[in-house]
């Protein structure tokens, strides 16, 4: 279960240099602010962080930008940053809902969900980050050659992800319902928090990558 509450996170996360405040701001400017024309590579629900800032890190000639929308969660990746701070590496805290406020048309080119909420409720699907209204949004701002790699535990979740990409003009490049079962793939396979977790528990790891059909 993910912290919450945390007394004083969201002044901390105000105040913090690797935080933006206002990211609406900076759509369609987002290599101004890393002084560059690195591609942009979006962790949206990037939890505590490690993933990002591994990613980050092994590749200093990639942008990265992580969303999180719970205060107390993303406090967590700072306090990373400030133990090994990365000029490649930003993070923005606001919900997905609102993703298409602040990237504009062909700015990221690579979008990685990991892990995220099942909302198992079917009056919740629409919520589902891979549900096809949010690929619909991904679509306004994804190049046309960028790719969108999605992670998880849940089967459920990975089968309507299967379905909903196959109806929304996306394309799928690559499936598995057992990531760490093959070793080729775990080479360069960097893990969540979550990913950890579940693995130890024995539990199998799903993965797919997909791409815009107009690619």
């Amino acid at each position: 279960m993910r912290l919450r509450n945390i007394p004083g996170a969201r002044d901390s996360i105000r105040e913090s240099d690797y935080c933006i405040d206002e990211p609406s701001s900076l759509k369609g400017k987002w290599n101004t602010l890393f002084g560059n024309d690195n591609p942009i590579y979006i962790e949206v629900g990037m939890g505590k962080g490690q993933f990002i800032h591994t990613h980050a890190k092994l590749h200093p000639n990639i942008n990265y930008i992580g969303i999180e929308k719970f205060s107390s969660v993303l406090l967590r990746a700072l306090q990373k940053m400030d133990a090994d701070p990365l000029s490649n590496l930003k993070f923005i805290r606001m919900d997905a809902e609102y993703i298409t406020d602040v990237f504009d048309k062909d700015e990221i080119s690579k979008i990685y969900l990991n892990f995220s909420d099942p909302w198992p409720k079917d009056r919740h699907a629409k919520r589902r980050l891979t549900s096809s209204r949010f690929l619909e949004r991904y679509s306004n701002f994804l190049k046309p050659d960028g790719e969108l790699e999605f992670k998880t535990d849940n089967k459920a979740l990975f089968d309507f992800s299967i379905e909903e990409i196959n109806s929304s003009g996306w394309v799928l490049l690559f499936v598995t319902n057992d990531l760490h079962s093959n070793p080729n793939l775990c080479i360069d396979n960097i893990m969540t928090e979550y990913e950890e977790r579940f693995s130890k528990m024995g539990n199998p790891i799903h993965k797919l990558i997909t791409c815009r059909l107009d690619k």
